[in-house]
């Protein structure tokens, strides 16, 4: 069973710039889509990010297209979210994800991923 677990979540000040990690182990993370998600207070998990298995493709939501970027090093089992130009609105629990098929396509929707990380979190102040 695969454990996920992020870091880099804190507190910075809108335009500033986060790097989120999750580091991935006893799993096939070289051979599974990732992507990420966040969960603001009050409202449902959303979707942030995703990349296939090889890094070749990634997908982004609309409201973060352009501030976003989504990676992934399969040598360290770690993907990654680097995070600019935030917005007080970008403030919420992120979580990454794991698809649940090998070598399968990239997924956007809760139901593609199976296995889920703890969350860290994310505030940017105004």
């Amino acid at each position: 069973q695969v454990q996920l677990v992020e870091s880099g979540g804190g507190l910075v000040q809108a335009g500033g710039s986060l790097r989120l990690s999750c580091a991935a182990s006893g799993g096939t993370f070289s051979r599974k889509a990732m992507g990420w998600f966040r969960q603001a207070p009050g409202k449902a998990r959303e979707f942030v990010a995703a990349i296939s298995w090889s890094g070749v493709s990634t997908y982004y939501a609309d409201s973060v297209k352009g501030r976003f970027a989504i990676a992934r090093d399969n040598t360290k089992n770690t993907m990654y979210l680097q995070m600019n130009s935030l917005k007080p609105e970008d403030t919420a629990v992120y979580y990454c994800a794991e698809n649940r098929h090998e070598w399968g396509r990239v997924g956007v929707a809760e139901p593609d991923f199976g296995s889920w990380g703890q969350g860290t979190q994310v505030t940017v102040s105004s």
